[in-house]
């Protein structure tokens, strides 16, 4: 078994199903299946246990500490394999995710992380966004250009990095910050058919990002002082706004949080 899939979930009743059927349905197997259950109170770790598929080992874990990272960080110690991606709770990964991720890590041994783009389901928007980060990632390198919903790494990697743990970053942006770490351990690629389907209901970002000028900044800033801008510069920007991880758990699309 070459494969971990991690996926940690909070209240996700609606989506996760799905998710998981998706992943049932990948070409490549077996693999292995962590779940994270980070203090759900709907049908989420129910559904969670209730799910199996041949080729598929399953590991259910609870996290009750409240935040991503947290749960994330409980992920990392089930993860043995000498690949590892991490998903969303409510998204879809076509059955050739995790076979074509294999193929761009095995395709050059510098390769540390291949990435996918999160794309609509209109064929035609999503060719154009596979597109443009094809576009991107060449002109950008040391930087990333996906969410924690599309990430692969090369196990080793990731923990010569130090994996996902609350100490290196207590903020929104992880899947950021992360990327940062790993980035300086090898080559990261966006290979076009490496594609994922993420849920479209969160309009409402204003909790969990940045603020434009500090986008452009991350753009701008050459890849030797980039440390600089996460830890020195961005870091105690969003702890004085308050923007924690635990905001990522705030569901404003449901109940009109302001």
């Amino acid at each position: 078994m070459r494969w971990t899939f991690v996926i940690a979930y909070y209240n996700e009743e609606a989506y996760l199903a799905d998710t998981l059927a998706s992943l049932a349905a990948q070409t490549l197997r077996p693999f292995r299946l962590v779940l994270v259950d980070n203090g759900s109170t709907d049908a989420s770790a129910a559904i969670a246990r209730a799910f199996a598929s041949d080729g598929i080992e399953l590991v259910h874990l609870s996290e009750p500490r409240p935040g991503k990272i947290v749960a994330l960080e409980r992920a990392m110690t089930a993860i043995t394999t000498e690949f590892v991606a991490f998903g969303d709770a409510d998204t879809f990964y076509p059955p050739h995710y995790l076979a074509t991720a294999e193929a761009a890590l095995h395709a050059d041994p510098r390769v540390v992380a291949a990435m996918a783009t999160d794309v609509p389901l209109e064929p035609a928007k999503a060719r154009r966004k596979r597109r443009h980060n094809q576009i991107v990632s060449r002109l950008w390198p040391k930087q990333t250009h996906t969410g924690g919903f599309g990430q692969t790494f090369r196990t080793a990697a990731l923990l010569t990095a130090g994996g996902y743990a609350e100490r290196h970053w207590p903020y929104v942006l992880m899947d950021h910050e992360i990327m940062q770490r790993v980035v300086q351990q090898g080559r990261v690629v966006y290979p076009y058919d490496l594609w994922c389907i993420p849920s479209d209901r969160r309009g409402d970002r204003r909790r969990v990002r940045w603020t434009l000028a500090e986008r452009l900044l991350y753009h701008l800033t050459p890849a030797a002082a980039k440390d600089w801008y996460f830890y020195r510069f961005l870091g105690p920007r969003l702890a004085r706004r308050k923007l924690s991880h635990l905001n990522l758990r705030e569901k404003t699309w449901e109940d009109g949080t302001p």
